[in-house]
């Protein structure tokens, strides 16, 4: 094991969970904030999450736990924060350390809704921390697949490369495998516009679609995020790279993905209400879809897909009717 720098965690969830064990494998300790003390004190007697992957075995004595925000930021020099969007202004307005001299990676892939910003841009813009110590995590990767070891493949995004390779070294191992680009902007954004074209395969899937109109889905999802992105930020990237069309196929199809299963709820004729009630998780694709809307109101790229998913959500309109006039926009 090394440790040259401290690295810390910050939210209790699955994509958290599965980052300190990448950590774990490879530093003498991990720092690892949770808000739950209940939680903390289960996986010191218990060694593991009592919420979330529970096959995951953790070495209590190798993590410098607490839920004490400021502390685990005060113990950190590289700080990733997995903390759903919804929740993370109130997270971090508990912060009263300073961020000066830390590097800040988002894992985060959901848009900040107090603010309407991308997590990346929420840091620099709302509390100042330079682009340069700015990072990003993205897949495509399953946490629950990273808890079983089967390959996987993750991308850091950052403006400074060597910061970058240093949070590859530890988190990197035989089943990890990890790209580096300096795209911040476009993986962030590819990340949260993919949890809303989740939510349409689901609602798919509900409704009743087959694999061939789900094909067809997939492959307009990525040229409208492509068009999207370029708007919202405009420089040479490959969409088909694995950090936006991979990380768009591994959860638009997948069991585990809980974006899928919220719109396959809808889909199946639940309200938006009771989806969520009805799930243990957070689905960011619901609060990605009226963000990003509101952001393309500015920008106008054509977004039928993101169109159809916000009337659903967000004004009510009939899935079934949706869809329906979907189908005929799509090629």
């Amino acid at each position: 094991m090394n440790q040259s720098i401290k690295i810390a965690v910050f939210g209790g969830g699955s994509w958290a969970t599965a980052i300190v064990k990448m950590l774990s494998e490879n530093l003498e300790e991990v720092g690892w904030y949770m808000r739950s003390s209940y939680a903390i004190e289960y996986i010191k007697r218990n060694k593991h999450n009592p919420n979330y992957i529970s096959s995951i075995e953790f070495k209590p004595n190798q993590l410098f736990l607490s839920d004490d925000i400021n502390e685990v930021v005060k113990y950190a020099d590289y700080l990733i924060f997995a903390i759903p969007s919804a929740f993370l202004k109130d997270e971090l307005d508990k912060i009263t350390e300073s961020f000066d001299g830390k590097v800040i990676f988002s894992a985060i892939k959901g848009i900040v809704p107090e603010s309407g910003m991308i997590v990346g841009e929420h840091f620099h813009k709302i509390l100042k921390v330079p682009f340069e110590n700015i990072g990003v995590i993205t897949g495509p990767c399953h946490a629950e697949e990273v808890a079983l070891e089967r390959l996987s493949y993750l991308t850091l995004a950052s403006l400074d490369d060597e910061k970058s390779e240093i949070l590859k070294k530890y988190l990197e191992s035989d089943y990890i495998k990890i790209k580096i680009t300096d795209d911040i902007f476009g993986t962030e954004y590819a990340a949260v516009l993919k949890n809303i074209y989740e939510i349409a395969a689901g609602i798919a899937h509900g409704l009743g679609y087959g694999d061939n109109f789900q094909s067809v889905l997939m492959s307009n999802s990525i040229r409208e995020m492509k068009r999207y992105i370029k708007k919202v930020h405009k420089m040479k990237r490959n969409i088909n790279d694995s950090a936006y069309l991979g990380d768009l196929l591994v959860t638009g199809y997948s069991i585990f993905s809980r974006n899928r299963m919220f719109g396959n709820m809808i889909g199946k004729g639940y309200t938006v209400k009771s989806a969520m009630m009805e799930m243990s998780m957070v689905a960011e694709g619901y609060y990605a879809a009226k963000c990003a809307y509101v952001i393309n109101e500015k920008n106008q790229a054509r977004t039928p897909i993101l169109d159809t998913i916000y009337r659903i959500l967000y004004e009510g309109k009939d899935p079934k009717s949706e869809f329906k006039e979907l189908t005929n926009l799509l090629d």
